[in-house]
């Protein structure tokens, strides 16, 4: 997909203390955003004309080494075809060098919440608006509802399938205050037939929010929070002087 998402994201093994879990997580999504492929390498993505393939050997001549590239691809919102692409990496980049670390919450266990899981027959599609779209929607295959109550409300949340994983995109008051302004990613656990467990302590700044090079999903209506979300990453902090310092 082209957000690329990285699935050290996804919630780890349960241990006897949650809190204990959640720093580790915190530790594992710092090694993640700054590592050679993570968020923070990304320095170009570059679309190629309808029809052309990526030339992987081509892209690579004349790189530095601590620079690697890779094939993308997407569907063309006008024409509906494949559209390729390719992707620069710099385990030296601009953004890996000046980052400082992630805002978070503190660690809360009352935003660890379970819910119900109803799965759709079919490759059921939401249209999810995507941030360097200009307004214009891709569709996402939804594979299930997800119903829960939150402060007396009830909602039921598209979390669109992700190589096999469950992430819902969603938003709440805080975004554009104390976290990222498109909204926040989570993965969803899986916990029995028709049950699922939302640990909003690992909510995350969406790739989007490392790096202007990604094209990420944005919430939909039906996946705005009423209240705010003290839980989970509020944003990246970089070095004085970069241009993504806060």
């Amino acid at each position: 997909m082209s957000h690329a998402v990285s699935h050290s994201a996804v919630p780890a093994q349960p241990t006897d203390d949650p809190a204990v879990g959640w720093e580790a997580w915190c530790d594992d999504r710092m090694r993640a955003v700054t590592s050679a492929n993570g968020n923070l390498a990304l320095v170009e993505t570059r679309w190629l004309p309808l029809g052309e393939r990526p030339d992987l050997d081509a892209a690579r001549a004349g790189q530095p080494e601590s620079v690697t590239v890779t094939a993308i691809q997407r569907t063309d919102l006008v024409s509906g075809e494949p559209e390729h692409g390719l992707r620069f990496w710099d385990a030296r980049s601009p953004a890996i060098r000046a980052f400082d670390r992630t805002e978070v919450f503190p660690y809360d266990p009352d935003w660890v919440l379970d819910a119900s899981y109803t799965p759709v027959p079919g490759a059921r599609k939401v249209a999810f608006e995507h941030i360097r779209d200009h307004g214009g929607s891709r569709d996402l295959v939804v594979p299930g509802d997800i119903s829960l109550t939150v402060d007396g409300r009830d909602y039921t949340l598209s979390a669109f399938d992700d190589d096999g994983v469950l992430l819902l995109v969603f938003g709440d008051p805080t975004n554009g205050d104390t976290t990222y302004d498109a909204g926040r990613f989570l993965f969803v656990t899986r916990t029995g037939e028709g049950a699922v467990r939302l640990d909003f302590n690992r909510a995350f700044v969406p790739p989007c929010g490392f790096s202007d090079q990604y094209n990420c999903p944005m919430p939909p209506r039906q996946n705005r929070f009423h209240l705010p979300v003290h839980a989970g990453e509020k944003r990246p902090v970089f070095r004085d002087g970069f241009p993504g310092s806060n």
